[in-house]
């Protein structure tokens, strides 16, 4: 009986998993169209007063997404008094959708990854998934790759997309 070779695991290919790196924590959106008079204007001390008496422990170890999704001119300093509020208690913050969060999130988690490991060896990136990963994580990973891999390339260890080649340098004697 013939031995049953797995080529893939003595390829050397390292493959990386984004759906890996993804934060599982609570999101959510704050939307502060909520706080805005006639659903038109935001009013200063009516804000602030909110903002004062508002239970912020709800937002207790969760990223929220800030945004406005009426038409309304929203002052900055509206965004800062709600981070100012959520940042004693929600675990990141940031302004946009709930994709936004995402990109920065995966962004964040891509930017602090050991890269180091990565010197002269063979790299797939991994493109299926069961939870969406921004197209933003898979360019920022390949800006940060590209410099010091072998070669990169994106798919399954058993069907890749070719994506970069470092060139070989021939030594002439």
């Amino acid at each position: 009986m013939e031995e049953i070779v797995n080529k893939v695991a003595k390829s050397g290919l390292i493959t990386i998993d984004l759906e890996e790196l993804h934060t599982v924590r609570p999101q959510l959106v704050y939307d502060i169209k909520d706080n805005l008079f006639q659903g038109i204007v935001l009013k200063e001390k009516d804000f602030r007063d909110f903002i004062k008496a508002h239970d912020w422990s709800q937002y207790q170890d969760k990223d929220v997404a800030i945004t406005c999704s009426t038409d309304a001119i929203i002052p900055t300093w509206a965004y800062m008094l709600l981070t100012a509020a959520l940042s004693a208690y929600a675990h990141h913050i940031t302004f946009g959708t709930l994709e936004d969060l995402n990109r920065e999130l995966f962004s964040q988690t891509i930017e602090k990854l050991d890269i180091d490991s990565f010197i002269d060896k063979r790299v797939v990136i991994k493109g299926c998934s069961k939870i969406p990963v921004p197209t933003s994580a898979y360019v920022t990973l390949t800006r940060l790759l590209k410099p010091i891999v072998a070669s990169l390339m994106y798919g399954e260890p058993c069907s890749t997309v070719p994506v970069y080649k470092k060139k070989r340098v021939v030594k002439q004697s």
